[in-house]
């Protein structure tokens, strides 16, 4: 067994185990976060099982789907957790599952106006970003004006709103952001639907026991990063 098998396995237990002492009964959506690592550790996680991977970049998740498809591996769900700019929207909705950092209703717009033209017959699934604690350098509707934006969002028949999505201030105290997010998303439904995109490598423990649906883990899981694909 590998290092990366190990890592894997061992991640699983021990969010089983989370899960327990939280009392919850479903394990929350694993997001392997490939972003500049190998196509064959993707490859080696597929093999154990795993279907969900999280990219940053449009063209890196593009390149590594070619790469996978042409292995013949195809039903990788891609979750894409980077900031999306709307001019490279219409490449990416072909391959993508969920897409995890909504930023804005011009995004949302955008994204529901290149769903429809590709004629699915189910809606795109979406987080909400929210940038909890108003930081420049992070983009996300903030806690105060998301639910003006949300009512608009939901009236997209496209776009099929899960739930909403943080990265914490590393200076603060993530269970109080995860906690944060959780009464958030509750005040926000019906529009969304009880799901929270919340915990990276350092934190996932802490947001799976707050509540979260969709762990987004990559260097716990697959080491340090190596030089990206693209470059």
């Amino acid at each position: 067994m590998n290092p990366l098998e190990k890592r894997y396995l061992n991640l699983q237990s021990q969010l089983t185990e989370l899960l327990n002492q939280a009392h919850r009964t479903s394990l929350p959506t694993l997001i392997a976060v490939s972003k500049s690592q190998p196509i064959d550790a993707i490859e080696t996680l597929y093999q154990l099982g795993h279907r969900d991977f999280g990219e940053n970049y449009v063209q890196e998740l593009l390149i590594k789907n070619q790469y996978l498809n042409d292995r013949g591996i195809r039903d990788i769900h891609w979750h894409f957790i980077g900031h999306l700019q709307r001019n490279k929207v219409k490449a990416l909705l072909p391959f993508v599952n969920t897409i995890h950092a909504v930023d804005s209703l011009e995004l949302a717009s955008e994204i529901a106006k290149r769903w429809r033209t590709l004629q699915k017959s189910n809606p795109m699934n979406i987080f909400l970003e929210v940038n909890l604690h108003s930081e420049p350098t992070k983009t996300g509707f903030s806690p105060e004006l998301l639910k003006t934006s949300l009512q608009p969002i939901s009236e997209l028949r496209e776009l099929k709103p899960l739930g909403l999505m943080c990265i914490p201030n590393r200076e603060k105290d993530s269970r109080e952001s995860f906690a944060a997010l959780r009464i958030l998303e509750e005040s926000c439904r019906p529009w969304t639907r009880g799901f929270l995109s919340m915990g990276m490598s350092n934190d996932y423990a802490i947001a799976l026991q707050e509540g979260a649906t969709h762990l987004r883990v990559g260097t716990a899981l697959f080491g340090e990063r190596k030089p990206s694909i693209t470059q």
